[in-house]
Order: structure tokens, then C-alpha cells, then sequence
């Protein structure tokens, strides 16, 4: 029989798990203008969050000894201490020194939201202790589900609800609201099992060994950690994977996230068939799904992108349904739940914080995926060894023969993938290395096995080679690669999708712009009518330093600043990797930090003109588009000097933004669409903006027949650092159009 209570209880933990996964994207929103867009920002945050969701769970853990009455005393005061934090405003930390953000990211959203976070996150296993201290309550697990179901709605609500219509003010203000309609809700579930155990004497009663003091054992508490940590390092390591190398846009970092908590909710349900039928199909998708881990040839379609996140979503479904048939009694439901979120911390921390110093490429993926496929549930429909009349001698036959047939298979998928054959060829081969994967579930290992071979046959080959031929550098910034074309006889530099730079290896071109800064292109046409404009000795500045190829746009006795954030940048820049700048602008000064934080601290009137390109991948630099960003940018210029931005993006319409904010600072404003038709050369987009009408027509003339256009409409507010939504001007043409 149900507690008349349930459905307090359940608008309690939707409530504070809403709450909890509401603050998060808003969090990682405020710190934006200091931390950047790196996937690796988000993937620190995750790790953040996930810690103070253990600290939240062994309070949880602590508190549960107690009877409810003193629970919810304890409770209650110490949700009304972290009351006192609010409205959430973002922590006031020094800038960390370059190479130390690893560190200083935890500590600045620790700093921001540690008491808040940990209070809220003991909601869910806090709550459903009280609920099962009633005997007529039945079991508790549901609740679980209840939770995550909340936490998916939170995380939901941000991007869609809550950043389009509210400012960060407005969205801090409203959350703290919500949180007193938490306090409300839990004092009404704290009334409802005022005066009860933690565990109803009946249920002590009930069983000849009484549940309290159920053993488990330390082997039962490795398997719930694994069953934790893979899932909770593979839903980082897919928004790695994606962000980098398939699909660069940073609205998919929710998505991940979003599908891992859908998968509790599904695993933890009462309902059994949903979790139990993705169970029985998730073997085949890892196989099929799985064999694309290794690919690091920057496919960018949306088929591999979904591919990832079904892949993710099967392997945290069967994981956390084996870990809820894993469950304990309910008396140790906090203890549980602990344990469950130590494994959490530890898989996130394994790729957020280890992976990155460890691997020069995102290894941690196809490794966390092997994993699964080692932890995976053994269904008996897929237990063929059990079949009636099947001696052991013929299954070990049978198993020799599949091994056999698998490396067949993979002989010849690993032929069609070099040669280049039809995709629908290598589907039909893959195919039946799936359906072998899934004759040899029965042993593990074989099973993995078939499945590693997969992924090498697949590309993994030749991303283990890049890696052995030391062409990769992984920073807390991004994976970068450099190799060498042969047919265009050039090095490039590229990060995840997006080329970042080229040089010739023939050296009598070694100083010829390439990409992005042709002589076609905005900047290049910017710079090179500097001199009649500001002089002989004019100040450049440069926001990102990439291959150092705009240095060779320097003239004689001009005065050049980069500003890197990365330092792997420079050594590529320092140690011959590229030779641009050692060839073209030896003297040039770099600042390695945060552009907008270190341009703040140079002089008024720095720069004659100041060139903004720091993309990380092809995500949005939003920290430096914004009304105040450019306010910086101002301030660093001359009172007439000028302000191009490369805004060349694949998924996001940027000019309208940038439109916005000309208009908002009543600046004049330009834009260069070049489609060079130089072999080094791609298509670019720079805009120009000045407090100068004479400047801009002074770049026209001096451009001659290459034309500079007027900027599209504004759309919309300006960017700030207070609102920002990204979903107006997201090219969903473009990316639905790459299915």
C-alpha cells in the first residue's frame, strides 16, 4: 500500500533536482566572460558538480542514522545557512596563470555554488529515506527515477526557457524563488514523517536478519562503482569526442547530459520493460554504434553525432539498469546512493581531469566504451550456451569458429575502409561482425574483443598511427594536429572540424599568408592599408595566435601584440612547428592569458587596429562577442582605429550579433565576404567596426574593386554578458542538411 504522502514526496525531489540541474548550465553561463568556451571548461564544471554531488550524498548518507524529526531540524537550518548565498553571483577569484585552469575552474564554481549544490543534491536520497520510513509507503526507487525526470526537465529548461527570456539577474533571482518553494515543500515532507524512524520499525521486525545490518560485500561495492563510473566518463567523453571531432557546437554539451539522466530515469523506473528491451538491443549498438570510437577524420555529420549519443544513451541504460537489479535493501539506500556517486566522481574525473595529461587524443573514449562493453547485463535470450542439448565441448567449438569468422570480417572491413569502398558495403560487413559480436556475448572477452577489432577496422588504425608519429598535442584548450599534405605540399594545423591554419613547404612561399588572411581577405585588406592610415609605425593586435600566419601581413617598423590563451599555440609558433613568426615578426610581443582579461590591463589607445580570431574549434567565442567584450576591444584602441572579427561559422549566424552590437555602441560597421581563389586560401568572414565613417571609407578606397557590404539586420537585443542566447541564429539548415 502507498503513503497517501507519495505525491508530496515526489514534488519534492523533481523540485530540488530541477533546481539542481537549472543551476548548473546557469553557472557555467555566468562564468563564461572568465573561463571561455573550451569543451574542456564544461567537462571541469561536470567534475565539479559531480564532487559536490558526493559531498551532497554523504551528508545524506550521515544524516540518514538519525530519526526524521532530527533529520529535517538539521536539514531545514542548513537550507536556510546556504540561503544566505543567494541570489547565485559568480565567485571573485584571480585569474588563474596560464596552464593552471584545470585547477582553478573547480575552484571558481566551487567557490560560487559548493554550499547551495551540496545542501539541494542530498534532496533525492534524503527524501526518499523519509518517504520509505513509512511501512505503507513500499519501495523507494521509484523516487529515483522522479529525480532524474526533474533533473532532465532543468537541464532543458535552460537553454530553451530560461536563457532566451531572462537575464542572468533575472534567471539567479528566479532560482532563488524556486529554491524557498523547495524549503516550503520539504517542510511539508518533514511534517508528514514528523516523529518516524529513519527505517520503520516494522521492516526490523520483518525480516529474521534484520536489513540494517545487511552485509555487502567489498566485491558488491566494486561492481556499483564500475557500474557508476563508466556511464558518468563516457557522458563526458562523448561531449568530448562530439565537440572535437565530429560535431563542434556547443549546444550538444547539454544533450549528453540530458540522455544520461533520462537513463536513470529509465533504469529506476517500476516499470521494468523499457530499461530490460534497451538492455537486449544495447549489445548490437555497441558493436555497430561502438566501431566508430576511433574515427578521427573530422566527419562533422549529425549521423555520427547521433550515433555517439545513442551509444551513450544504450550503455548508460544497461549500466544503471544492472546497477538497480545490483540494489541493495532500502536501509542501505543512502549508503548506495554514495557509493553510486563516488563511482560517478571517479569516471568524471578520469576524463576531465586524468585523460587530458595522459592522452594526446580523446583515447578515454573507445577505452570507457570497451569498458562498457565488459560490464554490460548478459541477457538469457542472448545466453545461447544455455540452450537444451548444447554440451560445453561444441559451445567451445562454436566459439572458436565465430573468433575465426570475426577476424574475417575484419580483414576485409579494414580493406574497404582504406580503399574507400561504398558505405553501403561496409554497412553489410559491419553487419555481420555485429551479429558475430553478439554470438560471442556470452564470453566477455571475446565479445570486447570483437568489438575493439571494429574500431580499428573502422579508423582506429589510423588514429592509433597519428598518435604513434607524435602529429597530436592535447592542452587543457583542445586537441590539435599537425601533418603534412602531400598534394598541396603544405603543413596544417587543425582542431576537432576546423583548419586553423596552413603553411607552404616550399620555401620560397614559406611567408605567403594562407587560410583565412589572403590578400582577398578582410583583414588582410585592414592591415595592408594600415600604413596610409595610421602610419609607418603602426600598433597590430592580435586576439588568438593559431599558426602565426597573419604575422606575415607585417610591415617594416610596425608594432605587433598576440594574445594566446593556449600555450601549446606558442610552442607550435616557438619551436619551428610553423615558422611564421619567427620569419615574418621575430619581435612580435605575446601575452599568454585570457584576451579580454589581459586587454584590460593594457593602456588606452593601444592599438591602431585589433583583429579578433580565437575560435576553439568551431565554437562560439560568446565571451568575446558580446557588448562589453567590444567595449574592451574599444578601449584598447585609438579613438579612430579599427576593429575587425573573424566570423566565419558553420552552425551559428554571427553577423546580426555583431550588427546588434554596432548599433548599441553607435559604432559604423562592415563586412568582407572573400572566397579567395588561391590554393592556400578558404573562404572567410571579417568585420570591420569603427567610430570613424572617414576610416571606413579610407578601407574601401583603399581596397580598390573588392567590395565591403553593409552588415544583415540586427535581430534582436545586443549580446551581453548578462544575455546571450545562442538559438536564434543557429543554421539549422545547415546542420539538419548533414543527416
Amino acid at each position: 500500500m502507498r503513503s497517501a504522502a507519495r505525491p508530496l514526496f515526489v514534488a519534492t525531489i523533481l523540485a530540488g533536482s530541477f533546481l539542481l540541474f537549472l543551476v548548473q548550465p546557469m553557472v557555467a553561463r555566468m562564468a563564461l566572460p572568465r573561463l571561455g568556451g573550451a569543451p574542456n571548461v564544461w567537462n571541469s564544471a561536470m567534475v565539479v558538480y559531480q564532487v559536490l554531488l558526493l559531498a551532497g550524498y554523504a551528508y545524506a548518507h550521515w544524516l540518514s542514522r538519525f530519526d526524521v524529526k532530527r533529520q529535517a531540524i538539521t536539514h531545514l537550518a542548513l537550507l536556510a545557512v546556504a540561503a544566505l548565498t543567494l541570489p547565485i553571483a559568480l565567485a571573485r577569484l584571480a585569474p588563474p596563470a596560464p596552464g593552471w585552469e584545470v585547477l582553478w575552474v573547480p575552484l571558481l564554481l566551487l567557490a560560487t555554488i559548493g554550499p547551495v549544490f551540496v545542501v539541494i543534491s542530498a534532496q533525492a536520497p534524503l527524501m526518499q529515506r523519509w518517504y520509505a520510513a513509512d511501512p505503507r509507503a513500499g519501495e523507494p526507487w521509484a523516487l529515483y527515477a522522479a529525480s532524474n525526470f526533474g533533473s532532465f526537465a532543468g537541464l532543458l529548461a535552460y537553454p530553451l526557457v530560461a536563457e532566451p527570456l531572462l537575464t542572468l539577474r533575472q534567471q539567479s533571482i528566479a532560482w532563488s524563488l524556486g529554491f524557498g518553494v523547495l524549503c516550503g515543500l520539504v517542510v511539508f515532507a518533514a511534517r508528514a514523517r514528523w516523529g518516524m524512524r529513519s527505517v520503520p520499525a516494522e521492516a526490523v521486525a520483518e525480516h529474521g536478519e534484520n536489513e540494517e545490518r545487511e552485509k555487502v560485500g567489498t566485491r558488491r561495492i566494486l561492481l556499483w562503482l564500475a557500474l557508476s563510473a563508466v556511464p558518468s566518463g563516457l557522458l563526458l567523453s562523448t561531449t568530448t569526442h562530439l565537440t572535437t571531432d565530429i560535431f563542434a557546437m556547443p549546444l550538444l554539451w547539454v544533450i549528453p547530459l540530458g540522455l544520461y539522466l533520462l537513463s536513470f530515469a529509465i533504469a529506476f523506473s517500476d516499470n521494468r520493460g523499457v530499461a530490460n528491451a534497451i538492455v537486449l538491443l544495447t549489445p548490437a549498438a555497441v558493436i555497430f554504434a561502438g566501431s566508430y570510437a576511433m574515427v578521427s577524420s573530422a566527419s562533422g555529420t549529425m549521423t555520427a553525432a547521433f550515433g555517439a549519443l545513442l551509444l551513450l544513451f544504450d550503455i548508460a541504460v544497461a549500466l544503471h539498469t544492472r546497477l538497480y537489479d545490483a540494489r541493495p535493501g532500502t536501509a542501505k539506500l543512502t549508503f548506495f546512493y554514495l557509493v553510486m556517486s563516488a563511482g560517478g566522481a571517479l569516471g568524471g574525473a578520469f576524463t576531465a581531469l586524468v585523460a587530458p595529461v595522459v592522452f594526446d587524443w580523446v583515447w578515454e573514449h573507445p577505452i570507457l566504451i570497451l569498458a562498457g562493453a565488459l560490464l554490460l547485463p548478459l541477457p538469457p535470450l542472448l545466453d545461447w550456451r544455455r540452450m537444451a542439448g548444447l554440451d560445453r565441448g561444441m559451445s567451445r567449438i562454436a566459439l572458436g569458429v565465430l573468433i575465426v569468422a570475426a577476424l574475417f570480417f575484419t580483414a576485409h572491413l579494414t580493406w574497404l575502409v582504406t580503399e574507400g569502398a561504398s558505405q553501403l558495403l561496409r554497412f553489410f560487413l559491419l553487419t555481420l561482425l555485429t551479429g558475430v559480436g553478439l554470438l560471442l556475448l556470452p564470453w566477455r572477452w571475446a565479445f570486447a574483443g570483437v568489438l575493439l577489432l571494429a574500431m580499428l577496422a573502422q579508423g582506429g588504425v589510423s588514429t592509433f598511427r597519428t598518435s604513434m608519429e607524435g602529429q597530436r598535442t592535447r592542452s587543457y584548450f583542445g586537441i590539435y594536429t599537425v601533418y603534412e599534405d602531400t598534394v598541396e605540399q603544405s603543413r596544417l594545423l587543425t582542431h576537432g572540424t576546423t583548419l586553423h591554419g596552413k603553411q607552404p613547404l616550399d620555401p620560397s612561399r614559406v611567408r605567403e599568408p594562407t587560410t583565412y588572411y589572403g590578400d582577398t581577405s578582410g583583414v588582410g585588406l585592414a592591415i595592408d592599408a594600415a600604413p596610409g592610415m595610421f602610419g609607418r609605425e603602426a600598433n597590430i593586435g592580435v586576439v588568438g595566435l593559431g599558426t602565426g600566419t597573419l604575422s606575415c601581413r607585417r610591415k617594416p617598423s610596425q608594432s605587433w601584440t598576440f594574445f594566446e590563451i593556449d600555450p601549446a599555440m606558442v610552442r607550435f609558433s616557438r619551436n619551428g612547428t610553423f615558422m611564421y613568426l619567427k620569419t615574418c615578426a621575430p619581435k612580435a610581443r605575446i601575452v599568454l592569458g585570457d584576451a579580454r582579461l589581459e586587454l584590460e590591463k593594457v593602456p588606452r589607445g593601444s592599438f591602431d587596429i585589433l583583429a579578433v580570431d580565437a575560435f576553439s574549434s568551431d565554437a562560439i567565442p560568446l565571451h568575446l562577442l558580446t557588448h562589453e567584450a567590444v567595449g574592451v576591444y574599444e578601449r584598447a584602441l585609438v579613438d579612430n582605429g579599427l576593429l575587425l572579427i573573424h566570423i566565419s561559422n558553420r552552425y551559428i549566424e554571427l553577423e546580426p550579433i555583431l550588427a546588434a552590437i554596432a548599433a548599441k555602441r553607435s559604432m559604423y560597421a562592415l563586412i568582407r565576404r572573400d572566397v579567395p581563389s588561391g590554393d592556400l586560401t578558404v573562404a572567410s568572414n571579417w568585420v570591420v567596426l569603427t567610430h570613424s565613417a572617414e576610416r571606413l571609407a579610407q578601407l574601401q578606397a583603399s581596397s580598390g574593386t573588392l567590395d565591403w557590404q553593409p552588415l544583415e539586420p540586427a535581430q534582436g537585443d545586443a549580446w551581453t554578458d548578462d544575455y546571450a542566447s545562442v538559438l536564434p541564429f543557429i543554421r539549422w539548415s545547415y546542420i539538419l542538411g548533414k543527416l
